[in-house]
This record gives C-alpha cells, sequence and structure tokens, in this order.
C-alpha cells in the first residue's frame, strides 16, 4: 500500500464490516497506508485478506487505535458510544454507521453525494452514517432538492428482511423452505401454520409476524403515537442531513420478504415547479445513480436489479395527479452497501482528502 493515513475497521468480521472490505478489495486504488482490521476477543485471531495481504483480526482495546487517522464502526449503538470517543480521543476520525450520534447536534450525518463539506466539522472527532432506510433516497433527493428545492416528503420502504441482520435473513430463508411446495396463503393463519408444522416458533423470529408470502408493517422499535423507531428517523436524518430542519416528512415502514436490498415509494413536493424531464435531466447525472424508467418497456427498478451493487436505482418518476410541484418515484439501493458499508467508506475516503 502506498503512503498515506491509516484506516481501521472496527467489527471487521460482521455481515456489513465484511462488506467493506469486499468494497476495499474492489477498488483500483486506496489512500491508506495501513489498514487494521478490529472485533471483539472472540473474533480476534482470525485472518482475512484485504488487498492481497493477510490481515489478522485485532481485539477492540485502546492502544489499537493509536496511530490510526481514520476509524470506521460497525458494531452496536452502545459499542459505538462507548469505543467511537476513545478512538477520537486517541486521535483517530470515528466514522459510525450505528445509531449512536446520528442526531447528537455536534456529530455531522453525512451522505458523501449530498453533504460531504461536512466532513470538517466534527468538534467530537465523530462522523455518523445514517440509518439504511434514509440513506437509500438520498442521493436522489439530495439531487432534487439542489435543483428544485425540496419541501414535503411522504415515504412508503419495502425493506428487506437483512435490515434485522443475518437474524432476519436466516429467519427467511426458513420461512421460505417451510412454506415450499405448499399450498399456503389462501387462508387466513396457514402461512403461521405451515412455521409451526417445520418447528419455527414465532418467538424465536426477529419479525412480529411470518415474513414469507407476507408483508409486516412494521420495522424498529415502539415509540410514542404508534411511530416506529424506523419511520422517525426517516423523518429526522432527512432533515439533518439534507439540512432542512423544519422539512414536512411523514413515512411508512414495511417489512418484505426480500433478502437483500431497500426499497421506497417517494412522494415528493418542491417549492419550485418540476417535470418528469427536467427531474429525468438531473438524476440521469448523478454518477451514483441508475435511472430505469420506461413503463412502457417494462423498466423499472426492482431489488433484484440493486442487489450487489454500488448505485441508487430511480425510477416510476410522475408527475402527482392532484398534488402541485409534486413527484411521485421509486428507488431501490442495496441496504448492506450503500445503506451502510459503502457509504461508511466513502465518508471515510472523505475525511481522506482534508488530513
Amino acid at each position: 500500500m502506498s503512503a498515506g493515513p491509516v484506516l481501521a475497521i472496527v467489527g471487521a468480521t460482521g455481515a456489513v464490516g465484511t462488506t467493506m472490505i469486499d468494497i476495499i478489495n474492489g477498488r483500483e486504488s486506496v489512500p491508506w497506508s495501513d489498514i487494521r482490521l478490529i472485533a471483539s476477543p472472540r473474533s480476534a485471531g482470525k485472518v482475512l485478506q484485504v488487498r492481497g495481504q493477510d490481515i489478522t483480526v485485532r481485539a477492540l482495546a485502546p492502544e489499537v487505535f493509536d496511530g490510526v487517522d481514520i476509524a470506521m464502526f460497525d458494531v452496536p449503538d452502545e459499542v459505538s458510544a462507548e469505543w467511537a470517543p476513545i478512538a477520537a480521543a486517541r486521535g483517530a476520525v470515528a466514522v459510525d454507521n450505528s445509531g449512536a450520534f446520528r442526531m447528537d447536534p455536534d456529530v455531522p450525518l453525512v451522505v458523501p453525494e449530498v453533504n460531504a463539506e461536512k466532513v470538517t466539522e466534527r468538534p467530537k472527532g465523530i462522523i455518523a452514517n445514517p440509518n439504511c432506510t434514509t440513506l437509500s433516497m438520498m442521493a436522489a433527493m439530495g439531487a432534487l432538492h439542489r435543483e428544485f428545492g425540496l419541501e414535503a416528503l411522504v415515504v412508503a420502504s419495502y425493506q428487506a428482511a437483512s435490515g434485522a441482520g443475518q437474524g432476519g435473513v436466516d429467519r427467511l430463508y426458513a420461512e421460505l423452505a417451510a412454506v415450499a411446495g405448499k399450498q399456503v396463503g389462501n387462508r387466513g393463519g396457514d402461512v403461521a401454520e405451515a412455521l409451526a408444522e417445520a418447528g419455527l416458533d414465532p418467538a424465536d423470529s426477529p419479525f412480529p409476524a411470518p415474513l414469507a408470502l407476507n408483508v409486516v408493517p412494521w420495522a424498529g422499535s415502539l415509540k410514542d403515537d404508534g411511530w416506529s423507531s424506523e419511520e422517525l428517523k426517516v423523518r429526522n436524518e432527512s432533515r439533518k442531513i439534507l439540512g432542512i430542519p423544519d422539512l414536512k416528512v411523514s413515512a411508512t415502514c414495511v417489512r418484505v420478504p426480500v433478502v437483500t436490498t431497500h426499497s421506497l415509494a417517494v412522494h415528493a413536493t418542491f417549492q419550485r415547479e418540476v417535470t418528469v424531464e427536467a427531474a429525468h435531466k438531473v438524476l440521469a447525472a448523478q454518477p451514483t445513480i441508475v435511472l430505469r424508467d420506461d413503463p412502457a418497456a417494462g423498466e423499472w427498478p426492482t431489488p433484484a436489479d440493486a442487489v450487489g451493487g454500488d448505485p441508487t436505482w430511480v425510477g416510476r418518476i410522475r408527475q402527482a395527479l392532484d398534488f402541485p410541484r409534486t413527484l411521485d418515484l421509486f428507488l431501490c439501493g442495496d441496504n448492506l452497501r450503500k445503506g451502510a458499508a459503502l457509504n461508511t467508506y466513502e465518508i471515510a475516503e472523505e475525511v481522506a482528502r482534508t488530513l
């Protein structure tokens, strides 16, 4: 590796951490002089290959951050809350993928396509990565906001099982196996019966209802007045990222039987007049967006298209029939890559340019 800053990946053996490594391995070049892999003590000693080099995973401890310039964190909220400040105190810029710091007024919440300049405004030495649901629409919403001035968002998300972690993926696969080849889905409760026959206990599921052959209008934890934590994240994080503290936002988050890639149906109202043609022009010019919008030819974004890739896919762009200055559109983004690992890594690259 060439001379440059030292990068640490905290949570390197987890699902997002290994995706971060895949992203680094896929880059033609990287700015790092050294890369350290850090995880819990039970994962310490594992050897992972990064850019052709075998790197031994170190156990999380204060001294592992000595000499580190940028530390990317993909660990639970409570671990980040404890260790990101420690990393910052040892001289690293902590780029955190958890929810621990997102709404802290002294911590910037960054999507490089939207507000890359915020990476230098880090009084605590910490930069936050948004929630994967919010992040799936930010490249598109940021571009449209710059051109037309965003005023209000109504969002319905269709969130993949992997948003609930590896346990969500495993549960979906188990449920699909349990219903495969069975004539279920035609009577209330028959999916649940099939899962019970297969020995799948509802208490062991990360989802509050069967996900196979179903959609579940819930993601996150219960908050005031019936809202879920995921829905409030969409509202609060969109406001902070876009720099619109009074942005009107209403979200409904739904879990769907897709392994990876979140989708969103977005109803966006703007301050200035907007047309489908003008929106196409803006979005087509964005290097991290794939515009796929030809319903007559059966072309629109789906999770099966977007999964495993870096871009946000956008389509089904329509002028709202009964709402002025409003577009309806559909977006898809891989929640493990762009929704977590890739954006975190792109923040780290932005920070590296400022060092």
